[in-house]
């Protein structure tokens, strides 16, 4: 890999590195916000050293795939300032297999752009840690091999699991088969495990459903559900005051969804079914990583079947801090995010929050988050 340091013009610092063989090619960054920020360093591993005198505030970092950039620079992270230097991992070129990294920074979650009809989400500043997280949707490939591992090994599923093919999102799984599916993942992959049934966090959790309470290790190394906010700030890919993972508007042509334009008027249409997947049998699902990928390399962050989340659903947004929040402390239903193939798009901005009980099937997928 090679690195390349370019000089500061006033409050804008350029630089760039080669960025990992997955993602083809080299990615160029520039860093801009209320004062200079001068680059001390890019390093080898993807981490940018910078200074700033300006603490309390925001800099923007922006991405082009190749100079000049002109008009085509986009945006990718935002970060709050520190006093001296500042150290932040912008790139990672070993990430675990089949994950991206979700750089850390601040966003603004929620109803950005004034769609009336998203009440429960206001936006709400927060800031989030770096973590990884599944390029993909899970596939009923992938899940059917990490559930006949898990049930040779105490787990027990209440759904089985299923879709049309193994390169198909695995769907209508309940919230705590998704959960028992992470650590399966986590074991068999030799990493602790997140979710256990007691306080004391030595119970993992293996059986149960409906009647089980979970609890969660935030600090151990497995995989797990996103947050409702981790899940936001990645499927924005960087972009910042938009409705959908590229943009304001939507197509059948990026997603898969209903389409319903004379209601949603960021809809383009054409009406109904995607007519790419509208196979005559429902459900109507898309290959994983059939559409372009967002920002940060996500596939399916818009469409296709709803994410489950951590989080029991909860208002206001940010709780019960801003700095990483993980949700309301109890409820009754648990997040789902993303949209779906038989929902209009409304449902597939990122902003857009929905909520069910954790033992709902419907057509709900799921992927894998881990922390660094």
């Amino acid at each position: 890999m090679k690195i390349r340091m370019y000089s500061l013009l006033g409050g804008l610092a350029l630089f760039a590195g080669a960025h990992s063989a997955a993602a083809q090619g080299s990615q160029f960054f520039q860093i801009s916000g209320p004062a200079e920020a001068p680059v001390k360093a890019f390093r080898p591993d993807g981490t940018l050293v910078w200074s700033n005198t300006l603490p309390a505030t925001n800099y923007l970092i922006h991405t082009v795939g190749s100079l000049p950039g002109g008009t085509n620079w986009v945006d990718y992270v935002q970060i709050p300032a520190t006093p001296g230097l500042n150290t932040n991992l912008l790139v990672s070129f070993n990430p675990p297999a089949g994950m991206a990294l979700i750089p850390a920074g601040s966003f603004t979650m929620g109803d950005t752009v004034g769609d009336t009809d998203e009440t429960d989400a206001p936006p709400t500043s927060v800031t989030i840690s770096g973590f990884y997280l599944d390029v993909n949707l899970v596939s009923l490939g992938q899940w059917l091999s990490i559930y006949s591992y898990a049930t040779n090994h105490g787990y027990s599923f209440v759904h089985p699991g299923n879709d049309w093919a193994k390169n198909y999102p695995v769907e209508t799984v309940d919230w705590f088969d998704a959960v028992k599916w992470c650590n399966a993942r986590s074991q068999q992959a030799g990493l602790s495990p997140v979710y256990f049934t007691n306080a004391a966090l030595t119970q993992i959790f293996t059986t149960g459903d409906t009647n089980t309470t979970v609890y969660v290790n935030w600090t151990n190394s497995g995989f797990r559900l996103p947050t409702e906010a981790e899940w936001e700030k990645a499927a924005r890919g960087g972009l910042i005051g938009q409705r959908f993972p590229w943009g304001m508007t939507i197509s059948e042509s990026q997603a898969n969804y209903f389409s319903y334009p004379t209601a949603d008027i960021y809809d383009l249409g054409p009406e109904g079914f995607n007519s790419l997947f509208d196979a005559g049998s429902q459900p109507y699902t898309s290959p994983v990583g059939y559409f372009a990928p967002n920002g940060y390399g996500l596939y399916d962050m818009a469409g296709n079947v709803f994410e489950w989340c951590w989080d029991w659903y909860g208002y206001p947004l940010g709780q019960p801090t801003t700095m990483n929040p993980t949700g309301a402390a109890a409820g009754t239903n648990r997040v789902f995010r993303g949209g779906n193939w038989r929902f209009a798009a409304g449902n597939s901005r990122c902003f857009g929050r929905s909520a069910n009980l954790p033992v709902a099937t419907g057509y709900f997928g799921f992927r894998c988050a881990r922390g660094l």
